[in-house]
């Protein structure tokens, strides 16, 4: 660990499922898994004693609905109070200490829990249902923010994805041993419910001893005890930066969109599928597990870089199966079970939608925890997740009033509010496409290289800066150059091409919003020529990435044509780090200028030889601009290429 990153010089495990044996991020994962778990056990435990209560006469049917109405308030409130001064808290503590408080913090709270379930006591267990989602809102910062710290770049996607597909998993089973304590327990439902989450918790403190240290990110941080002006701070920080600020609004309208579609899953179970509360349980599992693939399948559709691409494709599949499930029609038998349900005529088309429902929020979610994790400062990411939580609990408790209200006042359908759900869910991703071009853009171009070719990419998550300036370095083979790097960086990147190139029909709409700079020659527009090389300097000193291609033209027979002199004129204005990379295999593969005449009619017509052709990106330590040559620099990428032409 070095300043809160990771540095580790072992072998990457080559997918997601190696953190799990890796002791940097298994103990976490199995302290949140828990955690999320014993929760909703308790959660659903207080509606299983509520039940028990009110067939013991001991409470009646009124007051119940009062309770289970008032529960998911006081769970819900302490991240309004408490998320801002838990965010400082997350910045200025080691994370390993914190966790292991947070967890000690959980037996107690659910010791008190275990008294109020022995005592049936119904204001004992409110609150211990409002200290845990103190507890939750103190582990919140903290679960997101030490992610980049143990995890290398290129396995931040992976790690998020996990982290996701075990919080659903975690909900569901939680959901399902809480709800069964009681009705397999019997008369030893309130001692079985106390020992259950005293047990869990106890677990969930064991395995945060085994988290190793992470360091501090702002261990000088003045914490402002005032929730108010530090609620309203920390959710400014959100929104400094476009991209992060757009990201947490999705995160944001996932919850929305997962607090509507799961509150009213229980009534739509009973009245629009025939079914009974087993069917409900399926319903939920098929939508939890949806999340959980596709939570998983990020890291491969993404080539493990954090790729927003996928961000459009999962609101778009969001958006459709919303809309498809509004217009499926009921089922017209009643007091189904799963087995039942499933022999109904359009049964399968449910069950689609709602796995489908799960599988593209995955595919929305997830690349955006990744970006918020690596596009925000460390010394920062704490506090943005705080925020980032406040403003989730904000669409929680928008999306679950204004259901109510629109099916009591307005007298709307559950399908009615799934179709307003889908048609909103669409103009939002317009709204955050529209604002934040690159998420379109980056689709685009993920869409493009994935299906061309299938790409492989080997040091760029490592030597590319997190932060600030740095120019890149690149042999130039193919008019897809751009894109392929473009989708293999996972930072935006501002590419210097021949103008040319830049006005290439369809293409110069992504070159024109991934902010491309166009050059021409000293003969052909040397004014032209001169804007770019101010632009470079300008992007440069703003801090951000400048990939230019110094052969400055595409070549011709595969080979590497010297590099120009203008990388130094580049450095000699701002000497920043200079990144060398190499496309390797793209000469044969396809949009390049290949030289045998049987293939250039092909060429002339854009017509690949082989689809899906693999090709890769490499990329060697950047080296000191001031030191750095255009000799040295071709040295370099022809080095990286090697005979991969």
């Amino acid at each position: 660990m070095a300043d809160g990153r990771f540095d580790d010089t072992r072998p990457p495990p080559r997918s997601q499922f190696g953190l799990l044996r890796e002791r940097r991020f298994a103990p976490y994962f199995i302290v949140q898994l828990l955690g999320a778990f014993n929760d909703n056990v308790f959660r659903q435990a207080i509606i299983g004693l509520l039940g028990v209560m009110v067939l013991a006469g001991t409470m009646d049917g009124s007051t119940r609905g009062i309770y289970t109405q008032l529960a998911p308030a006081v769970f819900i409130l302490p991240y309004f109070l408490f998320s801002a001064t838990a965010g400082q808290i997350a910045e200025k503590l080691e994370k390993a200490r914190l966790i292991r408080i947070v967890t000690v913090m959980e037996i107690a709270i659910m010791s008190v829990a275990a008294v109020g379930f022995w005592l049936q006591d119904m204001r004992v267990l409110l609150v211990a249902l409002f200290a845990t989602g103190l507890q939750s809102a103190l582990f919140g910062p903290v679960k997101y923010s030490i992610l980049p710290s143990v995890l290398r770049p290129e396995e931040l996607t992976g790690g998020n994805g996990l982290v996701e597909m075990g919080t659903s998993i975690s909900i569901l089973l939680g959901m399902l041993f809480g709800g069964l304590i009681f009705a397999m327990a019997g008369e030893h439902g309130p001692l079985v419910a106390g020992g259950s989450v005293i047990a869990l918790a106890v677990a969930g403190n064991i395995a945060s001893r085994f988290v190793p240290p992470v360091p501090a990110a702002a261990p000088g941080l003045q914490v402002n005890w005032n929730p108010l002006t530090e609620s309203i701070k920390v959710w400014r920080l959100t929104r400094k930066q476009p991209a992060v600020r757009n990201a947490v609004l999705g995160v944001s309208w996932f919850w929305f969109t997962g607090t509507v579609l799961t509150g009213n899953l229980p009534v739509y179970a009973e009245t629009h599928l025939g079914g009974t509360a087993t069917l409900y349980v399926f319903a939920l599992a098929v939508f939890s597990v949806g999340v959980g693939v596709g939570s998983l399948l990020c890291e491969k559709l993404s080539a493990r870089t954090v790729e927003i691409g996928l961000v459009p494709m999962g609101a778009a599949g969001m958006s459709a199966c919303i809309l498809h499930l509004a217009f499926a029609p009921p089922v017209a038998a009643s007091g189904l079970d799963v087995a039942g349900f499933m022999a109904q005529p359009g049964a399968w088309r449910v069950v689609a939608d709602l796995a489908g429902i799960g599988l593209f929020s995955g595919f929305f979610v997830v690349p955006l925890f990744a970006l918020i994790q690596s596009r925000t400062p460390t010394a920062e990411l704490s506090r943005v997740i705080a925020g980032m939580n406040i403003q989730n609990a904000v669409f929680i408790v928008l999306a679950a009033v204004g259901g109510v209200l629109l099916q009591q006042l307005l007298g709307w359908s559950i399908p009615t509010l799934l179709l307003a759900l889908g048609v909103a869910s669409i103009l939002v991703a317009l709204w955050i496409f529209t604002v934040v071009p690159e998420f379109a853009m980056r689709f685009l171009s993920w869409l493009l290289v994935r299906a061309l070719y299938r790409l492989r990419v080997r040091g760029v998550e490592a030597h590319v800066p997190d932060e600030g300036a740095a120019l890149i370095v690149c042999n130039h083979v193919s008019y897809m150059d751009a894109l392929i790097l473009a989708a293999s960086i996972p930072r935006p990147v501002r590419f210097v091409m021949y103008y040319r190139i830049f006005n290439t029909p369809v293409m110069r709409w992504i070159f024109r919003t991934a902010r491309a700079i166009p050059i021409a020659g000293a003969r052909e527009d040397p004014a032209l020529m001169q804007r770019a090389f101010d632009e470079i300097d300008a992007t440069l000193a703003e801090g951000e990435l400048v990939c230019i291609f110094p052969e400055g033209a595409l070549t011709k027979d595969g080979r590497i044509a010297p590099f120009k002199g203008g990388v130094e004129r580049i450095l000699a204005r701002r000497a920043v780090p200079v990144v060398p990379m190499a496309l390797r295999n793209m000469w044969s593969s396809m949009w390049s200028r290949r030289a045998n005449r049987a293939s250039a009619m092909l060429d002339r017509m854009r017509v690949p030889r082989r689809f899906r052709a693999p090709v890769e990106v490499v990329a060697a330590p950047p080296v000191d601009g001031a030191m750095a040559s255009a000799a040295s620099l071709e040295t370099q990428v022809r080095a990286l290429r090697g005979d991969a032409a």
